[in-house]
């Protein structure tokens, strides 16, 4: 019998270097916090629910 990995965290391509996150999940998510995608790894994952944002360096805002 083998065990069942629990389910990955998700992951969300976006076009912006800075991206809020709350849980998705209303009530049941967690406190909004702004995280800012660093240039040079181009992921950030959130500290409360390790939703992982990718950022689309082609379609990326020119902004910081």
């Amino acid at each position: 019998m083998t065990a069942t990995a629990p389910d990955a965290p998700e992951t969300q391509v976006v076009t912006s270097w800075k991206v809020a996150c709350d849980g998705g999940e209303g009530a049941l998510g967690h406190p909004r916090v702004w995280l800012t995608i660093p240039h040079d790894t181009g992921w950030v994952e959130c500290p409360y629910c390790d939703k992982k944002y990718v950022i689309d360096r082609e379609h990326a805002q020119s902004g910081h």
